[in-house]
């Protein structure tokens, strides 16, 4: 897949300094369409074909998981725990992707009179997180039938939606860079390499990677435009709301934490004792936020366009507002 290096276009010498950021914007919006149009695929005839999710199978990798650090479980528990994890990873994907769409749908208001290019990448984009989330949707009934009665997500999307879309829209394009940034390092470095996941769980997250990638361009494009219009007393507020955004996400993380290991614990044969149900529920724990914040917050373009966007106090607040996550 085309990164947003590549798609970013070359510089004409013979372009004025005030002509070349809106020509370079108006190229890289085309390159999106472009991409769309290369990859884009069908939730039946290219993803599910006809298959079913293999139970006998990892469906999130160690490298999410990060089920290696918790030595006590048996394989068969590990087993179990990753497709756990795995139901909440798709879930809160078609979660986040509600706010998604409905923050882009709002920002390709803006567009309606005036660049038709990037008002076409913004409606190919809104389509496109309406089939992840139907993808999603299906997904869960799918693992529901395969698993034991009790899983609960913990999140409502139309109330997370809603608490989300209150927030200033720079904060908003922030949380949602971060998050398209942070799918692309997923899969390329932990689904992809790893060879004994459920083909179908593996087939969902390479096709909805393909897709992604061009959205993470079109975040930072809107993100970069939004900003454009901030004062710098506005642009701290924004700053300060994209900080309670992450710490909700962070308590919605810590309810599914428990959630998922109340289930695991009611679920699997065997008794665990105080110390290892401890290691299991802080494991958990950490591994959801290395999955949904600090994987994207460490993304070193997320860090170089967050970066070009904010003073050093304000990064350094950000930064203070991260440190207890990864403790």
């Amino acid at each position: 897949m085309t990164t947003a290096t590549a798609l970013a276009p070359e510089t004409n010498p013979s372009e004025t300094s005030s002509d070349a950021p809106a020509r370079s914007a108006k190229s890289r919006y085309q390159s999106c369409i472009d991409a769309s149009k290369r990859v884009r695929w069908d939730i039946d005839k290219d993803v599910f074909r006809g298959r079913d999710f293999d139970f006998q199978s990892t469906f999130l990798p160690e490298g999410l998981t990060k089920l290696d650090e918790l030595p006590f479980l048996a394989p068969t528990e590990r087993r179990l725990m990753s497709q756990i994890q795995g139901r909440s990873y798709a879930n809160i994907f078609g979660l986040v992707e509600r706010f998604i769409n409905a923050k882009v749908l709002e920002l390709s208001r803006e567009h309606w009179l005036g660049d038709q290019t990037a008002l076409m990448a913004l409606v190919r984009f809104s389509d496109e997180e309406l089939k992840h989330q139907e993808m999603f949707r299906r997904i869960e009934e799918m693992i529901g039938r395969g698993m034991p009665p009790g899983y609960r997500l913990m999140m409502d999307p139309d109330e997370v939606a809603k608490a989300v879309l209150g927030a200033s829209t720079w904060a908003v394009l922030a949380l949602t860079c971060h998050i398209e940034l942070f799918t692309q390092v997923h899969y390329r470095q932990s689904i992809e390499p790893q060879t004994d996941l459920s083909p179908l769980f593996k087939d969902v997250f390479l096709y909805h990677w393909k897709e992604e990638s061009q959205h993470a361009i079109l975040d930072e494009l809107e993100w970069r435009r939004e900003d454009a219009k901030l004062d710098s007393e506005a642009r701290d507020r924004a700053v300060d709301d994209f900080i309670a955004l992450v710490g909700a996400v962070d308590g919605l993380l810590q309810m599914q934490a428990r959630a998922d290991v109340d289930y695991f614990l009611a679920v699997t044969p065997r008794v665990f004792d105080a110390a290892e149900t401890e290691r299991l529920r802080n494991g958990i724990l950490a591994a959801y936020r290395w999955q949904y914040i600090l994987s994207g917050a460490q993304h070193p373009r997320f860090g170089e366009i967050l970066g070009s966007l904010i003073t050093p106090e304000q990064g350094q607040r950000i930064g203070q507002a991260l440190a207890p996550l990864s403790a």
